[in-house]
Parts: C-alpha cells; sequence; structure tokens
C-alpha cells in the first residue's frame, strides 16, 4: 500500500511515504502505552490546555491547512477553510465540555444498604481509521474526545492524504502533546490486524466505505475489542407539499455538490411528492446548472474535482450501470474541464426498485430524484435503503416537518436545512451506515471504562 500524494486537479504526484516497518509498528505501540500512563492521570485542565492551544494554532494559520486540503484532495478553498474552523470547534468543544461530561454519576441506592456510583474512566490506546473526503475534520471527531477522556489515538489515515494526517500530527505536537500521545501510521493491512489484536489496543474507530467497515468490525469482534462504524450514506432529502420550493432547491444543490458530492451524509435522494415534483426537478436543474466547475484554488470555484482519478471513474462507471437497467440521465451544466478527476453533475430519474441503483450510494455530482404520490409515499421510498445516516424534510410546517423526521429511518434527521455537521451535534447512523455515535457527550463515552463503585454501609452500627 503506497501513501502518496496526487493533486486530483492535474494529476502532479506531489510527495510518496514508505510504509511502516513492523518494528515500527511496535514502537509506535509501546510509544503510545507509555503516554497513556501519564496522560491518563493528567487533569482535565491539562489536558484541555493542549487542545485549547491546538484549536488556536489552526486558527492561527487557516491558510496554511485548508492549501494541503485543496492540494491532496481537491477541496474548493472555502470548504477548506470551514473544515479547518470545524476542526478547531470540536477541540475546543472538549476543551469545555469534558470535565463535565465524564464527571462521576451517584446512582439512586438504598442508603442503609450502601452507596454506589459511575466513574468514567479511559482505557488506553483507541486506533482511528480515517478517510480522506475530509482530512482533519475526522481525525478531530475522534482525537479531540478521546484525548480529553484520557485515552491515547492511533492514526492510519487514507493514503491519498499522508501529509494532512502529519499535518495534523505535528499540530498536536507543537501543541504540546505528550509524546505517543497521538501518532499517525502509515500502515499496512497487515499492521492493522497486529495492532487490534495488542493487548494494549482498546478499540477502533472507523470512517469509511462498507467493505472496510464489516472487515475492521470482524478483525475487531475476533480480538473482543470494541468498534465504531461510520459508513456511507444515501440521504433522503424529502420535499413536502408546502414546502417553499425555490428554497428547498437551493438547499438541495448545496446539501448534494459540495465537496464535490464527496460527503457521506450528502442529500443524494431527493424524494418530492407529485404535485411538486415538476416544479421542483426545474428549480434544482436550474440550480445544478449555475455551478461552475474548475481549479479548487480558484475562489470562483464551486464544483470540485473529485479525489482522484479512480474516483471519477468509479462514479462514471455506476451511471453508466444505472442506465443500463432502466433510468434516465441528464447531465447539467457547461461541460467539466478534461483535464483533471471531474464528473459532469448528473441527475438520473426513473430509478426504480428493480435498478440496482436504486440502493447504491454515489460518491460523487449524481443526484437521484424520485416522484413521490404523497406524503406516506416519500417516507416510504426514505425508507427503502440500506443506508440510514442522515435526512432532511422540507415543509412550512415545521412541527409537521418533525414528526415526518421521526418515521424516517435514520440517524440524523433535519427540517428544511440538509444534513450538516457540527461541533455541538452528535454524528452516526443506522442500518449499513454503522453504529455508534461521534462528537459531543456520546461519542466521548464510545470508549470508556463506565466503572460502577460501590461502597458498602456500615453494618456494625
Amino acid at each position: 500500500m503506497a501513501y502518496t500524494s496526487i493533486n486530483p486537479y492535474n494529476g502532479e504526484e506531489l510527495k510518496s511515504f514508505p510504509v511502516a516497518s513492523d518494528t515500527e509498528i511496535e514502537q509506535i505501540l509501546t510509544n503510545a502505552h507509555e503516554a497513556f500512563l501519564t496522560w491518563k492521570d493528567q487533569s482535565f485542565a491539562e489536558r484541555g490546555a493542549i487542545l485549547q492551544r491546538a484549536a488556536d494554532l489552526l486558527r492561527a494559520d487557516p491558510k496554511k491547512y485548508a492549501n494541503l486540503l485543496t492540494l491532496e484532495m481537491g477541496k474548493i478553498t472555502r470548504e477548506a477553510l470551514a473544515e479547518v474552523e470545524i476542526s478547531a470547534a470540536i477541540l475546543e468543544y472538549y476543551v469545555k465540555h469534558a470535565e463535565a461530561l465524564l464527571a462521576d454519576e451517584t446512582l439512586p441506592f438504598d442508603p442503609e444498604r450502601g452507596q454506589a456510583k459511575i466513574v468514567h474512566q479511559p482505557l488506553g490506546i483507541i486506533l482511528a481509521i480515517e478517510p480522506w473526503n475530509f482530512p482533519y475534520y475526522q481525525v478531530a471527531r475522534i482525537v479531540a474526545p478521546q484525548l480529553a477522556a484520557g485515552n491515547t489515538v492511533i492514526l492510519k489515515h487514507a493514503s491519498n492524504v499522508p501529509q494532512c494526517a502529519l499535518a495534523f500530527e505535528t499540530l498536536m505536537s507543537d501543541a504540546g502533546l505528550l509524546p505517543g500521545a497521538f501518532t499517525n501510521i502509515f500502515a499496512t493491512r497487515e499492521h492493522i490486524e497486529t495492532i487490534l489484536n495488542d493487548s494494549r489496543v482498546h478499540g477502533v474507530a472507523l470512517t469509511g466505505s462498507e467493505g472496510a467497515g464489516a472487515s475492521i468490525a470482524a478483525q475487531a469482534g475476533k480480538a473482543l475489542k470494541k468498534s465504531t462504524l461510520e459508513l456511507g450514506g444515501s440521504d433522503a432529502l424529502v420535499v413536502l407539499a408546502d414546502a417553499v420550493l425555490k428554497d428547498a432547491a437551493k438547499h438541495a444543490v448545496a446539501g448534494r455538490h459540495s465537496n464535490a458530492g464527496q460527503v457521506c451524509v450528502a442529500s443524494k435522494r431527493m424524494i418530492v411528492v407529485d404535485e411538486v415534483y415538476d416544479e421542483f426537478l426545474a428549480l434544482y436543474t436550474e440550480g445544478v446548472a449555475q455551478l461552475k466547475a474548475g481549479n479548487p484554488f480558484d475562489e470562483e470555484t464551486t464544483l470540485a474535482p473529485l479525489s482522484s482519478q479512480g474516483a471519477a471513474d468509479e462514479v462514471r462507471d455506476k451511471i453508466k450501470k444505472a442506465v443500463e437497467h432502466g433510468a434516465v440521465t441528464t447531465e447539467v451544466g457547461p461541460s467539466v474541464p478534461t483535464q483533471g478527476a471531474f464528473v459532469q453533475p448528473t441527475i438520473l430519474t426513473h430509478v426504480t426498485p428493480d435498478n440496482p441503483a436504486y440502493y447504491w450510494e454515489f460518491f460523487g455530482p449524481v443526484s437521484m430524484i424520485f416522484r413521490a404520490k404523497d406524503e406516506q409515499d416519500a417516507i416510504d421510498i426514505a425508507n427503502d435503503s440500506p443506508f440510514g445516516l442522515g435526512g432532511s424534510v422540507f415543509t412550512q410546517d415545521k412541527e409537521h416537518g418533525a414528526e415526518v423526521a421521526k418515521k424516517i429511518s435514520s440517524g440524523m434527521v433535519f427540517v428544511n436545512q440538509p444534513t450538516f455537521s457540527d461541533a455541538n451535534l452528535p454524528f452516526g447512523g443506522v442500518k449499513r451506515s454503522g453504529y455508534g455515535r461521534e462528537l459531543v457527550g456520546l461519542g466521548i463515552k464510545e470508549f470508556i471504562n463506565h466503572k460502577l463503585i460501590y461502597v458498602a454501609a456500615d453494618t456494625a452500627k
């Protein structure tokens, strides 16, 4: 497995890194465990001071970090800067809240028998396996809560963003983090199995594909280690009859095409009730046509290339197969550049349940638009998916929208807003979108020993 930076806009190879040796992997494990023995006893204030310095460093020079995102995976500048900021916000969230979230809990219990409380204690080394589409944000979602809790972290990042991985490791070191408490590794698949089987490692958090999640979950289960998985998604964006269609279409265009459509919680399936379907489709098509593909460093660019030529080829192949099974395809907007890993924005209609594409996740600027007979049919179509990550409902009746949201089988549903992530909101899904939660209190408690301490009453009286 090669760890290589390739600029997806021009195909230029930027830098390559050798994989770690077995000896280096063992040393990293030893260093992480030794760091844990010290780090776990640091106060929340001491841990928080380091996380705060890391957040401050990100905000002090955001362009430096953002430029690497654009170079390695093609993210447009505006979105790259936003990713730097949300990463800083996540670090800062746990500076402010970790101590309260992990405070001891006294349980209701008969005082004549004894006293019972739960204490929340760190476990040790946590392995983080992270994807390329948000190279800093995905790492911050694990590193911030786990370091705040007192665990240490080993990061295995995607092979096409090695410079971003090293940049985050350097960031934490520059913030004053104890050596070994957070380490990036250029590991092979065989190394991952070695790490998971090591007794000093207590869990693994993965964000990635279904295949990768199934493999890692199986290895973790065999080693009796806890895992959390954030996998794919094919979010439903449900448009009800009373929605403000201009607003819904505008949100849908943004919700589908940010990060060139390479977002797990992108609005990939637009489900529109029959009476407003035609008008919505026209407005949506008009909005997509206004996207401008080009150099991601250009401020006027609103549609980036995909992360690699291979990713672009895979999306185009899926479109072809969808059409072979009866889907109608419409390419929208000016032709995208022939240079770089671009895919022409595409709308798929007439995608029926007997078409395998009906159940796929398109990781690029491809929209599936479904006509629903009525509200209940829209809900049924939304739930007829192997995925359950995010989703949204558009309606002028917000209370009714919240009731519809309850009926959608998903980890997150937003009313009048496409799914988004925020440092103050939990993140995670159900079904084949994975299990476990990241961020806020749910995230910090995923890899914790929730220990019961019971003190018997004095029976000698």
